[in-house]
């Protein structure tokens, strides 16, 4: 009988909360939306699939909390934290691990980001450089979230890793957030993600609510050619130059860099298509598994995620207006050379904003082409976010 009962104890279905109900309803939602409607599949749905693991009571598969307040001298040795928790909260699961070992070391977001300057083209902002500062100036919407974050009752570094959302780049979120506010990183990788894939709902509005249809049809000189010397020498620059003047931005922009002159090089093709395809693959699934692993429902399921998700859309929203509006001032200042739309590609989306700008120029007139010259700014962005979250780390972490 004693058997029975204790077999009995070992059914999950028992150990079931409300909670855990509307996380796996939640997950499931991600997964379907990542199905049928394309929305980052490559992350939602490992994402989504993973918060439904994880919310089976009694599966073992991730018992470690997210966040926990590790003694000073545990904190910076990754070894130490393992033993650590091991020895305050059992033995870890297989996703504790991943967690713990690639994602909060920061391993997997900055092979992410390998993979990214691999399949970059900066081509188009070294023929253009101007058009780097509509990156730098879609970056005002990371502030402006933050800022609007602190007011909601967030402390500083809750704020600055949902400011940074609004820098449409993933990757740094979550590099941001594991390293300033861990408890944080499932609700601000969720928004990140999906918003960057509702791009093309959320910037048209405002990009014609702030442009003329006689500004939207703009047409702009084609670009230059780009030696291979000069894409050659830009990620070597950038690196060197954003290294020593923000160290803290170094690993994001180093990283970026070599994989970009893996790119451009000409002469390590092998390693240039196994940094866009095998290992960002990989890496990509490991994301999927860690962030997945943080939705929980008694971490995920607070007033607190629904503020951030709202600050999502505020953050996307001010950074595409931000980047149109100070397109409108280079518009002004080039004699109406530069059309304003382009700045709304000032968000690190890489394609996706410079395509919703193409479209809406293509609406407007069929034989304007502007998609290369979105793509500067596009690009920049990336450059931007990074660095911006060099700051934030030299301030606050």
């Amino acid at each position: 009988m004693t058997s029975f009962v204790d077999f009995f104890n070992t059914i999950g279905l028992l150990h079931l909360t409300v909670g855990n109900l509307i996380m796996i309803a939640v997950g499931l939602t991600l997964v379907y939306l990542a199905i049928r409607y394309e929305m980052e599949p490559l992350l939602l749905l490992p994402i989504g699939i993973t918060a439904v693991l994880v919310n089976l009571p009694l599966s073992g598969i991730a018992n470690w909390p997210v966040a926990v307040n590790l003694p000073e001298s545990v904190s910076g040795n990754i070894f130490k934290t393992i033993a650590y928790m091991s020895q305050h909260y059992g033995e870890p699961g297989f996703l504790d691990l991943v967690y713990y070992l690639l994602i909060k070391t920061e391993v997997v977001p900055l092979l992410i980001f390998l993979g990214l300057g691999a399949m970059t083209d900066f081509g188009p902002m070294i023929a253009d450089p101007k058009t780097a500062l509509l990156g730098a100036a879609a970056q005002i919407g990371v502030f402006v979230a933050m800022l609007t974050a602190l007011a909601l009752g967030f402390n500083l570094h809750q704020a600055a890793s949902i400011g940074i959302i609004g820098g449409a780049d993933g990757p740094t979120t979550i590099y941001l957030t594991t390293k300033l506010a861990p408890e944080i990183l499932a609700a601000t990788a969720v928004a990140a993600y999906s918003y960057m894939s509702l791009v093309p709902l959320i910037q048209p509005p405002i990009i014609k609510a702030l442009t003329t249809p006689e500004e939207r049809k703009i047409r702009m000189e084609q670009l230059r050619p780009v030696s291979k010397r000069e894409k050659i020498l830009f990620p070597i620059v950038s690196m060197i130059v954003i290294g020593l003047l923000v160290p803290s931005a170094a690993p994001l922009i180093g990283m970026l860099m070599i994989g970009n002159l893996f790119r451009e090089s000409g002469v390590v093709q092998r390693l240039s298509k196994a940094a866009q395809e095998e290992l960002m693959n990989i890496v990509t699934i490991f994301l999927g598994l860690g962030v997945g692993s943080t939705m929980r429902a008694e971490s995920f399921l607070t007033p607190e995620t629904l503020k951030i998700l709202a600050l999502g859309v505020v953050a996307f929203a001010s950074a595409t207006a931000a980047g149109v509006l100070f397109g409108k001032l280079m518009m002004k200042l080039s004699g109406g050379r530069i059309n304003p739309m382009i700045g709304a590609a000032g968000v690190s989306a890489v394609p996706m904003s410079a395509r919703v700008v193409q479209r809406i120029a293509s609406e407007e007139d069929p034989g304007n082409f502007i998609l290369m010259h979105a793509m500067g700014p596009n690009v920049a962005g990336v450059i931007g976010t990074a660095v911006v979250a060099g700051v934030f780390l030299a301030l606050l972490g």
